[in-house]
């Protein structure tokens, strides 16, 4: 006869789910996401569906490694299992084991951690330290099409002329970014050692520089250059930089060099090449300055305006004609015999997909203060205070969730700009519980986890998915496939908005699609854009073509 059945060691997650009451489940998804979807469908946070939406919303490992749910999942470990828990951590259960286990010290990466995860049955889920720039895994290919090729000439050629200052033109999809790769890598070559400044706004957009530089360099390098990254919270030095290249984030650059004397003009008499992405705010009264110092320091500096329209405004003909006399006149476009417009050239040729533009007019439930319209008028992009009440504004995200149903009905791979990290968690989540397969991918998304996703997004599964995307535009995130873009995050820089775009407008030779559907959130009181061809073509009478 059998004697006493004994239980195993340890308390598998699912279990731990399947013993848990609803309303101790719900503490484990965020308020916004628990009132978005009440609004949406009321009752579906319960039994099979609210276990299920927990299980695919975060990992095992995840909700262990969050202090308020791990509390929350201790909190329902059986008594029994609470004091074996205690006895694997090496720690007192007497009197309450579950205020010893609320109370313990469990550090990210430590033996205590390794321990709880195995309990759970979570050891398994690997957690990756976030890689930074792995050049031995950048592609060893870095082609240019014909178009581009002679665009990177024109360049070329154009900036060995007086004044040494030109703007490249080329619309969303036209492949601005890697044909200005092209150009710095053969500047480098030709310049040991030497300094490139990369200027920019907006972190998306430097960080899809440096991570582009360092794909296109493993190709295209002869000899290991330093890259720093230079924006946001970020602590490099760009003055311990004597060979390669600097990412650097424009208000960054000159808050720091006011409080660098020398730092500024240090940097320029090293610096050969000044690459200024969204090249209208050269004239900007805060950054000419700084700019003119970079570009004439020495007499062989060079300065290469980048932009998908070459123009500051959108109805100022006198400022256009300042940013182009900054520039020396001098721009270099997509100049394609037979078409007058260059995106018709893309499109025909099978470059871009053909794209429907559509808009979704929302009026956010809160009114811009004047203090808010103020910061329109003189920020150089949407502040992020507004963009974070525009992402917990409930109204509008029910009709974004709406938007990106019909989208994911119609389309295999979507990919969906929020507002926020916080919202591209949010809109995932909510979409998940509706039934869809959707995932958030942001900075702060580890890289296994991010790689993981995008595997799935590539893949030829038939069934639909959905990406929500805040702040990464890397190279890292290329994916062709797409055929719908809904745009939620509202900007006043076009080369970020173009970006948005061009993730949803590859064309079949691009590996993508022959039609896209493109939607913008247009709130009445911000900025927002139209069709990109139309915008292309606007202030070409005060540029010379090179």
């Amino acid at each position: 006869m059998g004697g006493p059945m004994v239980r195993p060691p340890g308390f598998g997650f699912r279990m731990l789910l399947e013993r848990t009451d609803d309303e101790t489940l719900r503490r484990l998804i965020s308020p916004s996401a628990r009132e978005l979807l009440a609004a949406i469908e009321p009752g579906i946070l319960s039994g099979d569906r609210l276990r299920q939406f927990i299980r695919e919303s975060r990992t095992s490992r995840d909700y262990l490694a969050d202090p308020v749910a791990r509390e929350v999942l201790i909190g329902a470990l059986p008594h029994q299992k609470a004091v074996e828990l205690c006895s694997s951590l090496g720690i007192a259960n007497y009197p309450d084991p579950y205020l010893a286990l609320r109370q313990a010290t469990i550090r990210a990466g430590s033996r205590a951690e390794e321990l709880l995860l195995t309990f759970f049955g979570a050891s398994g889920e690997r957690a990756e330290r976030h890689a930074g720039n792995h050049v031995a895994q950048a592609a060893a290919q870095y082609p240019l099409f014909p178009h581009q090729r002679t665009a990177a000439r024109k360049v070329r050629s154009g900036l060995e002329n007086p004044p040494r200052r030109l703007v490249l033109h080329m619309p969303t999809g036209g492949g601005k970014t890697r044909t200005t790769m092209n150009v710095i890598a053969e500047h480098l070559r030709e310049h040991e050692p030497t300094v490139v400044l990369w200027l920019a706004y907006s972190g998306e957009l430097l960080e899809q520089a440096a991570s582009e530089f360092v794909k296109a360099w493993s190709s295209l390098g002869n000899r290991e250059v330093d890259i720093c990254r230079f924006w946001g919270n970020t602590l490099d030095d760009p003055l311990r930089i004597r060979d390669g290249i600097v990412v650097a984030g424009l208000g960054k650059l000159h808050a720091w060099s006011r409080r660098h004397q020398n730092g500024l003009p240090t940097i320029a008499d090293r610096t050969t090449l000044t690459v200024m992405d969204e090249a209208h705010q050269a004239i900007a009264a805060t950054y000419a300055d700084m700019l003119d110092v970079l570009a004439t320091k020495r007499r062989d500096a060079k300065l290469l305006g980048l932009t998908a329209t070459p123009g500051r405004t959108w109805s100022d003909i006198i400022e256009d004609v300042r940013l182009a006399d900054f520039f020396g006149k001098k721009k270099v476009g997509l100049e394609i015999e037979g078409f007058d417009n260059p995106v018709t050239y893309l499109i025909e040729s099978g470059y871009l997909a053909r794209p429907t533009f559509r808009t979704l007019n929302v009026r956010p439930g809160f009114e811009l203060s004047e203090e808010d319209l103020d910061s329109l008028v003189t920020d150089a992009d949407i502040s992020p205070e507004i963009l974070s009440r525009l992402a917990g504004d409930q109204a509008r995200n029910l009709k974004i969730i709406a938007e990106a149903e019909l989208l994911l009905r119609n389309h295999r791979r979507v990919i969906l700009f929020t507002a926020t990290v916080g919202q591209a968690e949010l809109m995932a989540a909510v979409l998940k519980a509706r039934g869809y397969q959707a995932e958030a991918v942001t900075g702060a998304t580890r890289e296994y986890e991010r790689r993981s996703i995008l595997q799935r997004y590539v893949s030829a599964a038939p069934a639909a998915m959905a990406i929500c995307n805040f702040g990464v535009l890397t190279t890292g995130f290329d994916a062709p496939g797409t055929s719908a873009a809904l745009i939620a995050r509202p900007t006043r820089s076009l080369v970020l908005f173009s970006q948005m775009v061009g993730r949803a407008i590859r064309g079949p030779l691009a590996g993508g699609n022959d039609k896209a559907e493109v939607v913008t959130v247009i709130d009445p009181q911000l900025p927002g854009f139209g069709d990109v061809a139309e915008a292309f073509g606007n202030w070409e009478d005060v540029w010379q073509r090179q």
